[in-house]
Order: C-alpha cells, then structure tokens, then sequence
C-alpha cells in the first residue's frame, strides 16, 4: 500500500457538490508526487538528527553496518530471544545503565577497579559507549564477535587489580566482583524496559533473559549466576552486607547525577537520571540518602520517556544494531514483539 502524501488529506478526494475538473486533478496529481520525495527526505534528515544526537549523548562510536556480518549468523542469543528484545530499547538501557553503575558503586572493591583503572570520572560519556558497544556486540554480533569481545575483556581484567585506602586488596577478575557487576546490570537493564517499554516481558521471558545473560557472564568468570528473575533479586540483596556508602560512591554519584552533555540534551538526560534512581531496589536508595518519587512523579517521567522510547524506536527501525542484526537474519526474525519495539542506535 503506497503511503499518503502530505498533500493528501488537502487535494486527495473531491468536495461533495463539486466536480473538480481535469485540470485540477492533474495539479493535484503533480503536486501528491512532489510531496512523498519530501516527505522522504524529511523523514531522513529528522532519524539522522536524532541519531546524532543520542550518539552525542552516549558516546558511541561504532557503525551499526558492521553487525550486518556475517550473514546468517545468530550469535550468542539469536532474534527471538529475550535479549535482542530488551536491548533494543535505547531509553531503557541508557536508563538501567546509569541506574547499574549507582548500584556498582556500593560495592567499595568494584567501585575501586574503575576509580583506580579508567578515565570515567573524566570521561563518562567514552565509559558508557565502550560498555554499550561490548552489551550490542555480545548481544547482536556474530558469534565469533561476541566471544572475540568476551576474551578481549577477560585479558583487561586480568591485568587490573590493586588495594583500597584501608589496604583491602582487590582484582578485577574476582569471580564475585563479576557477578555483582552482572546482577547489577542485568537487574538494571530489566527492570527499565519493564518499566519504560510499552511491551514489557512476560514472567517466562523475564527468566529467559536472566538465563541467556548467564551465558555472557560465565564466559567473564563469575561463577553461580542466576537463571530466573527471582533468583536475581535474591542474589543481589545477599550482597548487602559487602555494600557501603563512602567518598568515592558519592562522588560517582554526583558526577552520574550531573551526567556531562549539551544543553539541548539537558532536559532528556535529566529524565533519565531521574528514572535511573527510580529503578534502584529500596534498600539501595536508602543507603544513598536518597527517598523515591511520588507515584504522580513516576507517572510523568515513566510517561515522557515512554513516548521518547516510541520516538527512538522510529528513527532507529532501519539503522540501529539490533535492526542491522535483524537484517543479517532475514528472514529467520519471527517474534513479533522484538520487531514492533524498534531498535537500539548504532554503538
């Protein structure tokens, strides 16, 4: 079915009474075959704005083209899976990242591996790019990307270690720092789309991405990570008596809160930060200092992002990662849910 015109609902059909002559027919023929090109390229030029503007704001640097190879390939997950589902949503992830890294800083020997080893008090925004670019590639690479990624990171982690300011010592490749980073995130990551996403997962499919994301961070050394939802939560409170608030944990606090960004990106990235805290577990806001939104507020923020989620799915349909991995797999993409909820942009 061709799509209508912008001059359709103007010039498209005649006024009872009237007659329009052969003429006027044919000026409005001319000008409803003007209006689609533009409308094209109006629609082009709006989905590149907004691609460069969340690009601007995350940090990413990668071409979302390159997960068109190889062709075939499902990777670790494949396109049916709960994975490709909830890391296509741009707004949630971006969301659950920034609400991950507040739960990570809690812990005074995770905090300590990216305080002492990495720029990110610096550079934020290249922090969230380089960990959106290992989530899209593990996700939606092919299988020899993905694990290629895994060892990659493997090797960085085990070089890193050090001791805290109570000279407590410290490695990155401590099995349980891995799976307090990857409760962190993936409890995250999940309970932003199921909030913010207008197609939230079943209770099967909320176990099933527990039980997928398992395969990556097995393949990053933690041990006895979670296969449902349930035993997610249960996990991550048992970490609780490991947990504390100190000078680093609020300063990083600080610094996601004031999340560096241009100033036409200020009022969405308010949004989102304030969202972020929203998806921290009670007992994480508490130890922060920090109370939850009114329901009215919730409502209002879960309502804004929620429709600038719809926004991103639109202009990403064609040319984000997960829509460039669907691509790799046509025509094998059968679940009608992943292909409705849009696309993440390229990392």
């Amino acid at each position: 079915m061709n799509r209508p015109s912008f001059f359709s609902p103007f010039w498209g059909h005649r006024v009872p009474g009237h007659s329009a002559s052969a003429k006027t027919a044919g000026v409005c023929a001319a000008l409803g075959a003007l209006a689609g090109p533009f409308t094209a390229r109006l629609e082009s030029q709006l989905k590149d704005q907004l691609g460069q503007r969340v690009r601007a704001m995350t940090g990413a640097t990668g071409d979302a083209r390159d997960f068109l190879q190889p062709a075939g390939d499902p990777g670790l997950f494949g396109p049916d899976s709960a994975a490709w589902q909830v890391h296509a949503h741009f707004v949630a992830m971006m969301t659950g990242g920034l609400s991950s890294l507040m739960l990570q800083a809690l812990h005074p020997r995770a905090l300590a591996a990216v305080w002492d080893h990495s720029s990110f008090r610096t550079q934020l925004q290249a922090r969230l790019g380089r960990t959106a670019l290992f989530v899209a590639t593990t996700t939606y690479g092919g299988t020899a990307a993905a694990l290629q990624t895994i060892e990659r990171v493997n090797r960085i982690h085990a070089q890193i270690r050090g001791t805290l300011p109570d000279g407590t010592p410290y490695v990155a490749n401590d099995p349980e720092l891995i799976r307090w980073v990857h409760l962190g995130e993936t409890t995250s990551f999940l309970r932003a789309y199921q909030d913010l996403s207008l197609q939230p997962l079943p209770t099967d499919r909320q176990d099933l991405y527990f039980a997928e994301m398992a395969q990556v961070g097995q393949r990053l050394g933690a041990h006895d990570l979670p296969l449902t939802r349930h035993q997610a939560l249960t996990q991550l409170q048992a970490f609780r008596p490991e947990l504390r608030v100190d000078g680093r944990t609020r300063e990083t606090i600080a610094l996601i809160e004031h999340y560096p960004c241009a100033p036409l990106d200020r009022p969405l990235v308010s949004l989102i930060v304030r969202a972020a805290f929203q998806m921290l577990p009670d007992w994480a806001l508490d130890m922060l200092g920090r109370e939850r939104s009114c329901p009215l507020e919730q409502a209002a923020v879960r309502t804004a992002l929620q429709s600038l989620g719809a926004s991103l799915a639109w202009a990403f349909a064609d040319t984000g990662v997960a829509a460039r991995a669907r691509q790799r797999m046509a025509p094998a993409v059968t679940n009608p849910a992943f292909t409705a909820a849009g696309s993440s942009p390229g990392t």
